[in-house]
C-alpha cells in the first residue's frame, strides 16, 4: 500500500510543480492565477493560488491529507519556520564536539597597530 501512496504522492508533486510554473501573475492585483484545472489538487481554472493580502495560501500537506495519504510529514520537507534540512544538518551533525581543534583555531591572529591618521583624522584640507 505504501508503494501506491508513493506513486500518488509523486504524481501530485508533478502536478504541484506544474501548477506553480504555469500560473499567470496579475501584477495589477498582485496575485497568481491558475491557468488550467488541476482536479487532483482541487484547483479550478481561474483560482487565485497566490496573493499578497488577505489570502490563505495553498498547502501541499492539506492536499495530501484530502487524498488520505498516511504520514504526510514523511513526503514533504519541513517549513522555513522550522528550519529545514540544512539547518538540521548545520546544528545537529556538523556542530558535534570534536576532540581536535580546527586548524584555523590553532593559529593566532597577528594584530597590527593602527597608524596615526593623516591630518589628525580631519582628512585633506582644501584652501
Amino acid at each position: 500500500m505504501s508503494v501506491d501512496q508513493k506513486e500518488v504522492v509523486e504524481e501530485l508533486k508533478v502536478e504541484w510543480k506544474r501548477l506553480w510554473l504555469e500560473r499567470v501573475d496579475d501584477k495589477v492585483r498582485a496575485e497568481g492565477v491558475a491557468i488550467q484545472d488541476y482536479s487532483s489538487l482541487f484547483v479550478d481554472k481561474g483560482t487565485v493560488i497566490h496573493a499578497t493580502r488577505d489570502f490563505k495560501a495553498l498547502n501541499f500537506k492539506e492536499i495530501l491529507e484530502q487524498h488520505q495519504i498516511d504520514n504526510t510529514d514523511r513526503y514533504i520537507p519541513p517549513t522555513k519556520e522550522v528550519g529545514g534540512w540544512n539547518k538540521f544538518i548545520k546544528h545537529q551533525i556538523t556542530s558535534q564536539n570534536h576532540p581536535m581543534k580546527k586548524r584555523a583555531e590553532l593559529y593566532e591572529t597577528q594584530h597590527k597597530e593602527k597608524q596615526q591618521p593623516k591630518k589628525g583624522g580631519r582628512g585633506w584640507l582644501h584652501v
